[in-house]
């Protein structure tokens, strides 16, 4: 064999031998969980009154969230965390791999359905929000915690709430937040595992105790807009009656009745 076939062999099998690695790596490598260990959550993210009944039963609880995941839709119908004042920091953290959520039972969805869809690997509990430390950051990185958005409206009108949300944090002290797309039959999906692409998200925003809560509810359609955020206040009913989920069902009947049918922003400085 001449030394120019030797060599176009050679080439000819590192090429094979690197798109087979290749292939293995995108395809079954895991990184390790990112939830601290010494920070295994025992119990909801939020307080018991704030945490919302789940219409599937796969409710999971890391450490700096909770939620409620739909293998229907593959996402979480429910996002839940608590927001507090020393939580808002500027650290400057390294942006890791979004990987499958290990404590989902039926896995969360690939990250891969989201490439080439066109659509951002949208945050539900925000890593702008989480921080504060390593572990709490990369927890928002779980697939559980990511939902279909598009670009203009994930960097625009949704941007502009989560700063919003912020802002009440720096000024009220400690909110609970509870966010999601609407997931119902018949929506768009992308990827292999039919991802579903939301028309419409919501965010219900918490503060004080289970006594005296204050709540906003926002709706919002999938799309940006110039519209100003009280212009997106609903009451929690409708929020109810268009998800199947019953937010504050551990509430009294006649304080739960009373919190969910105002739309009012009086209290909140925007």
């Amino acid at each position: 064999m001449d030394a120019r076939r030797r060599n176009y062999l050679v080439y000819t099998l590192l090429l094979l031998a690197c798109t087979i690695v290749f292939w293995l790596f995108d395809n079954f490598y895991t990184p390790a969980t990112y939830s601290d260990p010494e920070l295994e959550a025992g119990g909801p993210a939020v307080p018991r009154f704030a945490l919302p009944a789940s219409t599937t039963g796969e409710v999971v609880h890391h450490a700096y969230y909770s939620l409620s995941y739909h293998e229907a839709y593959e996402q979480a119908e429910w996002v839940a965390y608590t927001l507090d004042r020393i939580h808002l920091t500027y650290d400057d953290r390294e942006r890791p791999l979004f990987i499958e959520d290990p404590r989902v039972r039926s896995k969360s969805a690939d990250w891969k359905n989201y490439r080439g869809s066109g659509y951002d690997r949208g945050h539900l509990c925000p890593a702008g929000d989480r921080r504060f430390s390593d572990y709490a950051y990369n927890e928002t990185f779980y697939t559980s915690n990511i939902s279909p958005q598009r670009s203009d409206f994930n960097a625009g009108v949704w941007n502009r709430l989560e700063i919003q949300v912020r802002r009440w944090a720096r000024r009220y002290g400690t909110l609970y937040v509870i966010t999601g797309g609407v997931l119902k039959k018949g929506l768009g999906s992308i990827g292999e595992e039919a991802v579903a692409v939301p028309e419409a998200f919501y965010k219900i925003v918490v503060r004080g105790d289970e006594a005296e809560p204050k709540v906003l509810a926002f709706l919002m359609p999938h799309r940006e807009t110039n519209g100003s955020l009280p212009g997106f206040l609903v009451p929690v009913d409708s929020l109810e009656q268009i998800t199947g989920i019953d937010f504050f069902h551990q509430l009294p009947d006649n304080l739960e009745s009373g919190l969910e049918q105002s739309a009012s922003g009086k209290g909140w400085k925007f």
